[in-house]
């Protein structure tokens, strides 16, 4: 009897701690997984009924013994690379990785060119030596009438 129950003991612990390492690697890969509906959250963070549904999917996988890499690949292939959190960098992705850079540094090149036409703008022409002693003169003048 004793040897029974310690064998239906360890089943239920085995079964926890293989619930437990399901669920951190669910865990992980919900992380890594873009709500379609929400576009700016993980499944793990999304309400959306299509999160749920997504999470539920990793799970079944997972729990049908896939590896991490056989889930994503199978999201990948149902909902393209857009299903990835951190899309990986290829032809079809450049866009959105290099994207914002492109846009930062076209706003600063408008920006020094927009700076550079306004100084130039407000310089206008010097005044010549001659001019400038024909001023000095003007203002000395004034200062010796009361």
């Amino acid at each position: 009897m004793a040897k029974w129950i310690a064998a239906v003991l360890m089943t239920i612990a085995l079964n926890v701690h293989a619930t437990e390492d399901l669920d951190k690697r669910a865990a992980a890969l919900e992380e890594e997984l873009r709500c379609l509906v929400c576009q700016n959250q993980t499944i793990a963070d999304s309400h959306a009924g299509l999160a749920a549904d997504l999470r539920r999917e990793v799970r079944e996988q997972l729990a049908q013994g896939k590896s991490e890499q056989e889930v994503l690949d199978f999201m990948v292939q149902r909902y393209g690379d857009f299903v990835l959190y951190r899309p990986p960098v290829k032809s079809t992705t450049w866009l959105l990785w290099f994207g914002p850079f492109l846009l930062l540094l076209a706003g600063a090149l408008l920006l020094v060119s927009r700076l550079r036409a306004a100084r130039s703008r407000d310089a206008g022409p010097q005044p010549s030596e001659e001019e400038l002693q024909r001023a000095r003169a003007l203002l000395d003048n004034d200062k010796e009438q009361p």
